[in-house]
């Protein structure tokens, strides 16, 4: 799986902070082509700016709603214009919502499914596509949550989205492997995240000494997780949900 030059490429969906935008920099510091994605701009073009400044042309920032198609679409002719392939796909975007089940609007039901689920569809049929034409393999990895596997009072929209991540990946991983192509998953557990911030600092520490490792996660732990998973190291896993949680989860 090599990318223009023998550079390899990763396309890291929702990488304007968080998760996303730890899990781009640390591809790009092992050498990746990288392709920045968000709905806003500025954070990834600034990020991508930085990268090229080091490393001319080995970043690209396409602002998209991964909930679109026709934006997902455009993404991808414009990662394929850029570096001619996406040999890895970081479907990362998401959208949190917590509140009373009984409470909640269909709409802010579909920002939470169409964020996670559908754009997860739309960007892995693409990416797919390509890497079965290609021959060469390739990896999808999907960033779900504990509670896909658990479920989370007053988190009933994540908690469904993110289990059907898990379901997606399970499924995917057996209809692309005779294809070479990898698919998995991570699960985090806590991470101290901007997604977070709605928790109170007597929550947060009420989970971590729940944690049997003692500490909350970072987005770093996340980062490292799905970079492993996307290396040769990890060759013969597919389908597999790898928990990045403390052992808060098990």
């Amino acid at each position: 799986m090599s990318g223009q030059q023998g550079v390899r490429t990763v396309l890291v969906t929702g990488s304007g902070r968080g998760i996303g935008e730890q899990t781009a920099k640390l591809f790009w510091e092992k050498g990746f082509n990288v392709i920045l994605n968000a709905r806003h701009p500025e954070r990834i073009e600034q990020a991508a700016a930085a990268y090229n400044a080091v490393r001319p042309g080995s970043a690209v920032a396409v602002p998209a709603d991964v909930r679109d198609q026709r934006q997902v679409e455009r993404l991808f002719a414009e990662a394929d214009k850029a570096f001619g392939r996406v040999d890895v796909l970081v479907n990362n975007a998401a959208v949190a919502h917590i509140g009373l089940f009984t409470d909640m609007s269909s709409e802010e039901w579909d920002k939470v499914f169409d964020t996670s689920v559908k754009g997860t569809f739309y960007c892995s049929k693409l990416a797919a596509k390509e890497m079965v034409r290609r021959h060469e393999g390739g990896v999808i990895l999907n960033v779900s949550s504990m509670w896909g596997q658990v479920g989370a009072s007053c988190e009933v929209a994540y908690s469904a989205a993110k289990g059907a991540v898990i379901s997606f990946t399970k499924a995917l991983a057996k209809e692309l492997g005779p294809s070479g192509i990898r698919v998995n998953c991570v699960a985090p557990g806590v991470i101290l995240t901007d997604m977070n911030r709605e928790l109170n600092e007597e929550t947060l520490e009420g989970l971590k000494e729940e944690t049997p490792l003692m500490r909350l996660g970072t987005v770093q732990d996340v980062a490292n997780a799905l970079y492993y998973l996307a290396s040769e190291e990890a060759g013969f896993i597919t389908g597999q949900v790898l928990a990045v949680n403390g052992g808060l989860v098990i």
